[in-house]
């Protein structure tokens, strides 16, 4: 019942607050068709943000499509009822949707991985993946943890790639898909995923990285494995490490965590 209450509030608030910034940026004198397109950009945002906390498909759609919808239904437009569209169209550009099977784009904070290196002690011109990485957050975040290491980014996003190569010039990145990457060849694998994608990296963790590789994870738990080590990133986020060859979880042990 306590998710049934949770998602129809949380869909009142995401649509409620997606008119309040159209409602906003119109009073402030912005043209109708430039405030409906910032408008249904925050609620795309907002839809990722649910996606990301594990909302289904249909819930995270209606979060993203319930103000254009309203907005036609309303009769509101001024403007030719496609411009909502092109937001849209901007941000299956810049993230397809195959993407976001694995993970929205949700940045790594600079600091979030400083202590990893405290238990995660890596050679000289270790090789480091970030995979997924985004706008190269992640990696900005792993260059400061290992100084003295080779970071290597691999993105789906073409976009997102080029704007990584831009934002990191010392670091090897690459657009392609994490799932088909081989991860034997790297000392660190970082991934900042989605619950429902972990158990899928694990099975590729576990069947590709070599011992005493480290798998690193923001935020998310590898379910059936035992981790080396645990920090903070910051308060309610941690940073799961676990190194191979891996060990799993008693069912015993996973139900008491």
């Amino acid at each position: 019942m306590s998710n049934l209450i949770r998602w129809p509030l949380s869909a009142l608030a995401v649509w409620g607050g997606v008119w309040y910034l159209y409602l906003l940026l119109v009073e402030q004198g912005i043209h109708s068709s430039v405030a409906m397109m910032f408008a249904t950009c925050g609620g795309v945002f907002a839809a990722g943000v649910a996606w990301h906390k594990g909302f289904s498909q249909a819930r995270t759609a209606a979060l993203a499509m319930g103000f254009p919808v309203s907005f036609w239904l309303m009769g509101m437009a001024s403007v030719p009822a496609w411009v909502w569209l092109l937001p849209l169209i901007l941000i299956i550009w810049i993230y397809p949707m195959h993407a976001w099977r694995d993970a929205p784009v949700f940045p790594t904070p600079l600091n979030a991985l400083r202590q990893v290196p405290r238990w995660a002690i890596l050679p000289a011109q270790a090789r480091i993946l970030d995979a997924g990485c985004g706008a190269g957050d992640g990696l900005k975040a792993l260059r400061l943890a290992y100084v003295n290491a080779q970071w290597i980014g691999i993105e789906f996003s073409r976009p997102l790639c080029w704007l990584a190569k831009f934002r990191c010039p010392w670091a090897e990145v690459r657009c392609g898909d994490i799932w088909e990457d081989h991860w034997g060849a790297y000392d660190m694998v970082y991934l900042f995923q989605r619950p429902e994608t972990m158990p899928r990296a694990v099975e590729k963790a576990k069947a590709e990285m070599k011992p005493g590789a480290w798998l690193v994870s923001l935020e998310f738990e590898a379910a059936d494995l035992t981790p080396t080590a645990v920090t903070d990133a910051s308060p309610n986020r941690p940073v799961w490490l676990y190194q191979a060859p891996f060990t799993g979880q008693s069912r015993e042990k996973r139900q008491a965590m």
